[in-house]
């Protein structure tokens, strides 16, 4: 047992739509609504955190954690385009506030996943006024509430709409040769592929009766490489609105990144998915402040391209191989890529955690990760802090609330908290000294 230094962020993340409840202004909610959805069920009431947010920074703060990763929902803030709610902004500043004064460090995020219908309506994430709409709410946001935090990640796992494109593709070709390969456990999202393309034509008309498309532009839908720029700008242009507002404000934003690991004969292919998943956005992360790494396992490739787990490996309730050790293995890859293009870039591990209904096994996760993140740490790799998914069992997006990834349960009926020991452990390891 360790504990990490004085000056470490130690603690867990969640994100607005999968625990707030309610969430009624952005795309999902309209999605998770409609008769032809890939949902497998509807986010409701989520985990109401909206309403029971000190309980929940209580329960973070007595396991001895001090810092809590959570996002902004954009939805809330501008419901409108260019209206933005006073009373969705005095709650979030009430929320920031309780975090400062129970001594937890905020680490904002301003964009996860979910986005306002009407920016949907105006094109999504490849609609070219799109970064332009971003920066104004990024500006809203550091203006009124950038006081009360110092870091905020702009926008979560940026790469998810190149990686959901590639393995929609994949799964696609599988599906016609009848393979038996599973696609959807190399995503780290819940996704259902084989709903998706089974509702396609139906779900394209309701589509088109919610967006005014049939093929609505949400951040997680499928995107080719070259459609990132406007995801890359996006980014690039609510840094510079949060820096014109706060010079000091620390500003990155995160990736979701596989531990790659190449077969013999899918060097090549590994490279390659390596390049898609990383090297592309070194334009967007280059003149920030920090790197938000998030892994939760790592990718086998062969010459075929992505391999199954091993045989007879421990898979985790969303089809990923139990393989903690990965975290170590994507710090030391990241921070050599950036040293070798002489970037000076800290990391901060946003996500990592396991779906699992064996806390014990969690635990044990846990304690890989920590040792391994210490490990890179004494090697020389710049990490800052932790945090682990998830704070709260909570909506796993089109999974529905069957993966539990939380270090708290949550009584949905009830909505009552039961800590896990997983929580009192991840909080064995925090610095003594708590920052004020």
């Amino acid at each position: 047992m360790f504990r990490f230094e004085d000056g470490f962020y130690l603690g867990a993340s969640t994100s607005a739509h999968q625990t707030e409840g309610d969430n009624t202004k952005c795309d999902y909610y309209l999605m998770e609504n409609m008769e032809h959805t890939e949902f497998s069920e509807k986010s409701g009431k989520a985990v109401d955190h909206y309403n029971r947010y000190k309980e929940d920074i209580l329960l973070l703060k007595e396991a001895g954690l001090n810092g809590y990763r959570f996002s902004i929902e954009w939805a809330r803030i501008e419901p409108e385009e260019g209206v933005f709610d006073e009373k969705e902004i005095q709650h979030y500043r009430d929320e920031l506030t309780f975090m400062k004064e129970n001594g937890i460090e905020p680490f904002v995020t301003l964009m996860h996943f979910t986005s306002p219908v009407w920016l949907i309506k105006k094109g999504g994430w490849t609609g070219k006024d799109t970064p332009f709409y971003f920066q104004r709410y990024a500006k809203v946001v550091a203006n009124r509430l950038g006081d009360l935090f110092s870091h905020v990640v702009t926008i979560n796992e940026a790469n998810m709409g190149v990686q959901v494109g590639a393995i929609a593709e994949r799964y696609r070709k599988l599906m016609m040769q009848n393979s038996e390969k599973n696609v959807e456990g190399s995503v780290q999202v819940g996704m259902n592929f084989n709903s998706m393309l089974e509702n396609m034509k139906a779900k394209g008309m309701e589509n088109y009766a919610l967006f005014g498309t049939s093929d609505p532009k949400t951040f997680v839908s499928g995107r080719k490489e070259e459609e990132e720029d406007v995801v890359i700008s996006s980014h690039i242009a609510a840094r510079k609105a949060i820096k014109a507002e706060r010079p000091d404000m620390k500003v990155g934003l995160s990736l979701s990144l596989h531990d790659i690991q190449a077969k013999d004969g899918g060097e090549e292919k590994a490279e390659e998915e390596w390049r898609k998943e990383f090297f592309i956005y070194l334009k967007a992360i280059e003149k920030d402040d920090f790197l938000g790494v998030q892994n939760y396992a790592r990718s086998i490739i062969g010459p075929e391209g992505i391999m199954n787990p091993p045989l007879g490996a421990s898979l985790t309730q969303m089809g990923y191989e139990n393989y903690p050790e990965a975290l170590y293995n994507v710090l030391k890859k990241v921070d050599k890529d950036l040293k070798d293009r002489n970037l000076s870039i800290p990391l901060y591990v946003t996500e990592n955690g396991i779906a699992t209904s064996n806390d014990e096994e969690r635990v044990l996760f846990i304690d890989k990760a920590l040792h391994g993140l210490k490990k890179a740490k004494d090697e020389g790799v710049d990490v800052r802090g932790y945090f682990h998914w998830s704070l709260l069992d909570n909506f796993e997006w089109q999974k529905g609330f069957s993966m539990t990834f939380g270090l708290i349960k949550v009584d949905r009926n009830t909505m009552e908290r039961f800590p896990k020991p997983s929580l009192k452990y991840l909080g064995s390891f925090a610095p003594e000294k708590r920052m004020v």
